[in-house]
């Protein structure tokens, strides 16, 4: 069912990395969820409302902010899809984001509101009255339920969606909660207990958690999260793998949204090397990133003396040094300065975002460190701290 909604409602569905795709995906998706959870609400909400059952409605009214949820995408995938201009240089890919954020405060809203019927009906309790038809509404939430789960996760995995995979775990979670329904209506039933407002303050507090959960992810990209260690490997790899290039790092990546991210790195290559036969590997690597990835990439030459000498002698020594101290420590952009009575290494060490050591603390290691090995080398350090360390394998 997936792919054949895939192949008849997106025109060139392979093609991902294009806008008009990646908002067609986000559209279909939203049509679809809108027209599953609006079936859903109706039918939760005439037998909740038959049979006297604060929990049923509550999951009707679940349903009905997932609704409203998939509207809300619906307008942020559609805005997203806007082109740059003038005022906003960088395209309004954000709206995506701030879309899922609108979704994860009205799931918000609603969890406190059913929590409130909740407490009343559990001060106030009254036998549900049990029947067939609210049975099979309830399974029948469930299995369309799953299909909305598997179906946004795919579509979310497609074009990498982090809106549509929420929307995949909100349809996941909705059968937890439904079931947990479905399972209070059967036992209050067949032991003559009052469960249903229980039942509907754990949906509500569940609803909650999640709404929290949604909160954070939607926040996240928002407020600038690291960069996916995939994506970092990928790009470390891609770099790596061009003739000449000896090392790379200081790798910024900014997320201005799907389809809008842009990189910043430094590359080593052979000081010695003709600058322009360099020059013109940097502009390969920087077209392979834009035409294959739509990664738009800027990238910094940083020279470095490879040739038999001191220079070179000193930056392998003094890389193997720091790696003494930490596996994940690297140096980059080695001077030396040598002077009658001493002699001053000049360089930056690379640390990772959490590491246990203060950068005063680091430095003194390394300069205890250097000063054992020879006395005349005085270390004059900064320290870089990388939030896009390359994972170890």
């Amino acid at each position: 069912m997936t792919g054949f909604l895939i192949r008849t409602f997106i025109k060139d569905y392979t093609q991902k990395q294009s806008v008009k795709v990646r908002t067609a995906y986000g559209r279909l998706a939203g049509v679809v969820g809108i027209v599953c959870n609006l079936l859903l609400f109706a039918a939760k909400f005439l037998v909740g409302t038959l049979f006297g059952s604060i929990s049923i409605s509550a999951d009707a009214v679940n349903n009905l902010s997932d609704a409203s949820s998939s509207i809300v995408s619906l307008v942020g995938f559609k805005l997203a899809s806007k082109p740059a201009d003038a005022e906003h240089p960088y395209g309004h890919a954000r709206f995506e984001y701030l879309a899922g954020l609108a979704v994860a405060v009205m799931v918000l809203v609603i969890g406190l509101e059913m929590a409130q019927g909740s407490v009343e009906k559990i001060l106030s309790p009254q036998l549900v009255e049990f029947s067939w038809l609210t049975v099979a509404v309830l399974v029948g939430s469930i299995l369309v339920k799953l299909w909305l789960a598997h179906f946004n996760k795919t579509l979310g995995n497609a074009i990498d969606s982090s809106t549509l995979l929420a929307t995949a775990a909100d349809s996941r979670n909705d059968v937890l909660s439904t079931g947990a329904v479905l399972l209070a209506l059967v036992v209050g039933h067949l032991f003559q207990l009052t469960l249903d407002g229980w039942m509907g303050l754990f949906v509500a507090l569940f609803i909650l958690y999640s709404g929290a959960n949604l909160v954070k992810e939607t926040l996240d990209p928002l407020l600038g999260q690291a960069p996916d260690e995939g994506m970092v490997r990928a790009i470390h790899d891609k770099i790596m793998s061009y003739p000449g290039v000896l090392g790379t790092h200081d790798l910024i990546v900014h997320d201005y949204g799907p389809g809008q991210q842009f990189a910043s790195a430094h590359v080593e290559m052979a000081a010695e090397e003709d600058v322009m036969k360099s020059h013109d590997v940097i502009d390969s690597i920087e077209r392979d990133f834009w035409e294959n990835d739509g990664l738009h990439v800027v990238i910094h030459l940083d020279p470095v003396v490879t040739a038999a000498g001191r220079v070179g002698n000193v930056r392998h020594w003094l890389a193997d040094l720091v790696k003494g101290i930490d596996s994940r420590l690297t140096i980059h952009d080695l001077r030396m300065v040598e002077g009658p009575t001493h002699t001053n290494l000049i360089f930056d060490c690379v640390i990772p975002a959490e590491f246990p050591l203060s950068e005063g603390e680091l430095k003194q290691r390394i300069k205890d460190a250097v000063r054992k090995e020879n006395p005349r080398y005085f270390c004059v350090i900064t320290v870089d701290r990388s939030y896009a360390c390359i994972p170890k394998k």
